[in-house]
């Protein structure tokens, strides 16, 4: 047994008086033990509440309060254990009949482009962040920290304190406001909206493809990159441009391929890089049909039904 705490206390009292008597100090090792010890506290020791859990015996017995059908209720379906996660009885799914609406849906045709202003770049190019006698594409944008990231679907180019804007400027981005397009044109600048898909993003801000040139790239946008040649300009020479940037790049700029973003980059109004395709008379629109197209296909139908009944009436 460890000794009791009231003769540690009155021990220890003893030896800190400072007028001891020397009848006092010989008497101390007699009632101190030779061994030292700590009220006894090893028979209350225990964990933490909740520092861990019994595990739960299922089966073993009604005693656990697990045991006959171990949790699993009165036999049914779920008590086997062949029900597939989210099995709703075989009725149609809650999430189609009723599904979430509002803010919370999850909307599959948003588009989110990082904006940009005309006044913020206006103020990295006094601060000398931005070269305006070069084109200014997304990578220099976030390169220069105008812009801090750029997300899946690219940047939009906005025409916030317009007047601001002092110095003509060639910018490429994904989509640009109409007060943006008329504010950079009317001070000379231009002006070119392209497609990006959210790896082609990735691939440009790393350097891995070029941020303006592609298979479809209109003749003016690779002229204004490279430097024109004394032969002037050809389809052998617009090859070979696009040739060499093909060689210099790890991957390939990609095209709009969906017929939305197709015609939006079409249009002439958007500044779209692929407006060169549309020609004199036509829409920018996929379902546009030049006049007399509609008359020349009913001439072809009738011409085809008149060959197969020619052809039903056959002997041989």
């Amino acid at each position: 047994m460890p000794p009791r705490l009231t003769v540690v206390r009155i021990a220890s009292s003893l030896l800190s008086r400072p007028n001891a008597s020397p009848i006092t100090s010989f008497l101390a090792p007699l009632l101190l033990p030779t061994q030292q010890r700590a009220a006894s506290i090893l028979s209350s020791l225990s964990d933490t509440p909740g520092a861990y859990s019994k595990k739960i015996r299922r089966g073993r017995g009604p005693a656990s309060g697990k045991g006959k059908t171990a949790g699993r209720g009165q036999k049914g379906q779920h008590a086997h254990g062949k029900v597939p996660a989210g099995f709703q009885g075989g009725q149609t799914p809650l999430e189609i009949t009723q599904r979430e609406r509002g803010n919370r849906k999850f909307n599959h045709f948003k588009v989110e482009m990082s904006p940009i202003n005309l006044d913020r770049i206006q103020s990295w190019i006094d601060q000398g962040r931005l070269d305006p006698t070069q084109p200014i594409t997304m990578k220099q944008l976030n390169s220069s920290r105008c812009l801090h990231g750029v997300k899946s679907h690219g940047v939009k180019l906005l025409g916030r304190n317009a007047n601001q804007l002092k110095t003509p400027i060639n910018i490429v981005v994904s989509r640009a406001s109409t007060s943006a397009i008329a504010a950079i044109e009317a001070l000379g600048g231009s002006v070119t909206t392209r497609f990006y898909s959210p790896t082609g993003i990735k691939h440009v801000l790393r350097g891995d493809s070029h941020p303006t040139i592609s298979l479809q790239a209109s003749p003016a946008l690779i002229q204004s990159v490279f430097k024109t040649p004394e032969s002037g300009w050809d389809d052998v020479a617009l090859k070979a441009a696009r040739a060499t940037v093909s060689g210099q790049y790890k991957y390939r700029l990609a095209d709009a391929t969906g017929r939305k973003d197709i015609e939006y980059y079409r249009d002439p109004a958007h500044r779209g890089y692929l407006s060169y395709l549309v020609k004199e008379g036509e829409s920018p629109s996929l379902f546009f049909k030049p006049p007399g197209e509609a008359r020349e296909k009913k001439g072809q139908t009738a011409r085809r039904q008149s060959a197969k009944a020619s052809a039903d009436n056959r002997l041989f």
